[in-house]
């Protein structure tokens, strides 16, 4: 295929980028592989430690998938293997390991919300168990010689618990030489990742080095912030929104971040061109309550496209800024005579993931039955012959409930 020249493919693969380490061969590796008409390799790694994938994810996927628009090979790496082991990156402990059977049903569903943002038919997907788990005990040993204990404690979150006095177990040394390894193996000329990512990166050119070969280039993205405005998306924060998410609820909670986060959200996460950045960031700064609108639109529409999109802004006019039941409210029906907790009808309906949250929402006045808040988590409902009223869950989901005629 023709590339495109270099200078306009580095303006798309810059966009939101934190660094690139180091710039000037990357430059290189472009220039050779658009006069050989030879994509390069751009790898990701991605351990399914969680089932469901959230915009924070697709930041990185989406650079993945500016590479495979520029015309180069991506390859997905699926880290069944390096899940056992559990990375602590940006943490200060350990992440858990998961079992294998957690790790098969985890990558089978990331896969299937990946190729929504990625192009399935031109997309390489691997295992590292394919290699990593071939290895013998002395491969394993020659393979530690290669980076020495004070390299380790280099990496932030290592040297933190080193000085505190926080355990360090021996086999988390073993995580960034594993995924290094992975670049051998698929000779990788760009791996991505977070900027929490960036000593594994580095080793792996180390060990690519080591190997005899042309080492990676390491792009490093930002951690997107969350809805709440300060930490890092993730759903231990409660704080994400998924890919998978319902139209309506996509929306909305698109219009809940704080207005400086508007542009860098345009910036990661949207396919708004590059040339039109600079007049939204503007926008945002004078009218941020339309400009937003504008962002929910554009992120909705990627994930269900344009009628549900346009869809959701009328819900969310409907049953926010007028405070209005929508006509597509659920209605949910219970025998006469019953009495049945509230956690149970709001389970039926779906609106939470959990009773858990769903205690949490009561707690925070999230809860309501005909504009009356109930905070009281064990709060029963008692249907006779005439019940019926409206429920509402969080700042979006409503039901009507009524007892069976």
């Amino acid at each position: 295929m023709s590339f495109l020249p270099v200078e306009e493919q580095l303006e798309v693969i810059r966009r939101g980028t934190v660094e690139i380490v180091p710039e000037e061969e990357l430059v290189e590796k472009l220039k050779k592989s658009r006069k050989q008409d030879k994509p390069l390799k751009i790898k990701l790694g991605c351990d399914p430690t969680r089932p469901d994938l959230h915009l924070g994810h697709s930041v990185i996927l989406r650079k993945l998938r500016q590479f495979q628009d520029l015309g180069h090979e991506a390859i997905l790496i699926i880290g069944d293997f390096t899940a056992l082991i559990g990375d602590p990156t940006g943490q200060n402990t350990t992440r858990p390991a998961l079992s294998e059977e957690e790790i098969k049903e985890n990558a089978k569903t990331y896969l299937d919300q990946a190729t929504k943002i990625l192009d399935p038919e031109s997309t390489t997907i691997v295992y590292n168990s394919e290699w990593l788990g071939k290895m013998r005990f002395q491969d394993v040993i020659k393979l530690t010689s290669k980076l020495t204990v004070a390299r380790m404690i280099e990496r932030d979150d290592f040297s933190k618990r080193y000085n505190n006095n926080e355990p360090i177990s021996l086999h988390e040394f073993l995580y960034p030489l594993a995924q290094g390894q992975d670049s051998v193996h698929l000779h990788s000329d760009v791996e991505l990742g977070g900027t929490d990512q960036k000593f594994n990166l580095l080793v792996g050119r180390d060990l690519q080095k080591d190997d005899g070969q042309e080492p990676q280039i390491a792009l490093m993205m930002p951690l997107l912030v969350g809805t709440d405005g300060t930490l890092k998306m993730s759903k231990s924060y409660d704080n994400y929104i998924g890919i998978t998410e319902d139209a309506n609820d996509m929306y909305g909670k698109v219009l809940s971040i704080p207005d400086d986060l508007i542009y860098s959200w345009f910036e990661l996460v949207t396919d708004v061109p590059v040339d039109k950045l600079p007049k939204l960031k503007k926008r945002a700064e004078e009218d941020p309550r339309d400009t937003k609108h504008e962002l929910a639109l554009a992120i909705t529409r990627m994930y269900h496209g344009e009628k549900a999109a346009k869809e959701a802004r009328v819900h969310f006019e409907q049953t926010v800024i007028n405070k209005e039941i929508p006509d597509d409210a659920p209605v949910y029906e219970y025998e006469s005579g019953k009495e049945v907790r509230l956690l149970d009808i709001i389970s039926d309906t779906g609106f939470t993931d959990s009773n858990g949250q769903t205690k949490r929402l009561m707690k925070q006045g999230g809860v309501s039955i005909d504009d009356e808040k109930i905070t009281d988590k064990g709060y029963e409902v008692a249907f006779d012959d005439d019940t019926e009223f409206t429920l509402k869950v969080g700042k979006r989901n409503f039901a009507i409930i009524k007892s069976k005629s």
